[in-house]
């Protein structure tokens, strides 16, 4: 996408993980919740499989992961787990298309992305494959693969919805900073060049084509000038993480035509203030960066903060409903 277009996205969406083990019920909340920007629901307390690196392993192509006792561990043939993930998969998509069809608008889909995937899946040493800078590239192509055959399968569900790829990568600025440790512990594995980092998210954001593509990551320090030159479209955060060091980086991106995604009401169980103050950090940072108050609403999409896997099914459909309610905020009193 071009820096100066603006693809339009919904003003309020989820992360992606949702309580329960329902893909109906997860299903019918979302679409009923956030109607101008729903997603498609995670549901990791079904168990391994339906978790965050396990659901992505089974989108792999020619690429299959087993679980061990110390976590996702690449095998040589598909087997049980690999089954399984790929069933709940196809159960989520099934529900989705149920409540969706007829849909035409701005639909979200998410998947681990190559750095977090590379320093989470191990390798048959037991090594995460970010200890082997091949078997991150091979990753990467698996995984650029599988989302492309996902993103077609939903093409074909859905044909009016705008689809909107959302990559996963809380890992990423670990990687980049060689923090990620070594499975003994005793060490940590190098960093990656940010380079390489650079050009192989360009090479699976790519998959999407013309389509927009929005990194996530619920950790501090984002690093936005990279996800802006590989290509990313959006960016997902976690807002009270932000400082004022992130404010430069910030105004360059929102001013070429990134969308950001603020995480500014809490995911888990408790009291939810006013839509008009859930937003107020987002209007002091406009303010901050003297960026014009009628761009509020344009290029802000309001989120939870993070997944919502750990909230009551209660707390979620009103933790969502208050996004909406919040993004509304925005747009009626951007000043």
């Amino acid at each position: 996408m071009s820096e100066n277009s603006r693809f339009r996205f919904g003003p309020a969406t989820g992360i992606g993980s949702m309580p329960g083990g329902d893909a109906r019920e997860a299903a019918k909340t979302v679409t009923g919740s956030v109607e101008d920007f729903p997603y498609l629901p995670e549901l990791p307390a079904r168990g391994p499989g339906a978790d965050m690196i396990g659901r992505t392993a089974g989108m792999l192509v020619e690429m299959y992961a087993r679980v061990e006792p110390s976590g996702w561990r690449v095998g040589d043939r598909p087997g049980r787990d690999t089954r399984r993930a790929r069933s709940w998969l196809g159960e989520d998509l099934d529900a989705l298309e149920e409540f969706l069809q007829g849909y035409e608008g701005p639909l979200k889909v998410q998947a681990v992305g190559p750095w977090t995937l590379a320093a989470a899946l191990e390798l048959r040493n037991g090594e995460v494959a970010l200890s082997d800078l091949g078997a991150c590239r091979d990753l990467a192509g698996s995984l650029a693969e599988g989302l492309r055959v996902h993103l077609e399968d939903l093409r074909r569900r859905l044909p009016g919805a705008r689809l909107v790829l959302q990559l996963d990568e809380p890992s990423l600025i670990n990687v980049l900073r060689g923090h990620v440790r070594s499975a003994s512990g005793y060490r940590t594995h190098r960093p990656v060049d940010r380079q390489l980092a650079e050009a192989t998210l360009r090479e699976v954001i790519g998959v999407h084509g013309e389509g927009p593509v929005v990194v996530h990551s619920c950790a501090p320090d984002v690093p936005f000038a990279l996800l802006r030159r590989a290509g990313a479209a959006g960016i997902s955060l976690d807002f009270s993480l932000l400082t004022e060091r992130d404010d430069d980086a910030i105004g360059e991106a929102v001013e070429g035509g990134t969308q950001l995604f603020a995480g500014v009401v809490p995911g888990v169980d408790g009291p939810l203030s006013d839509p008009a103050g859930s937003v107020m950090g987002v209007r002091t940072l406009w303010r901050r960066l003297g960026l014009h108050p009628g761009l509020l609403a344009e290029a802000v999409t309001v989120t939870p903060s993070c997944g919502l896997a750990g909230a009551s099914p209660d707390h979620a459909r009103r933790t969502l409903a208050h996004c909406v309610r919040a993004a509304r905020s925005l747009a009626d009193n951007p000043e």
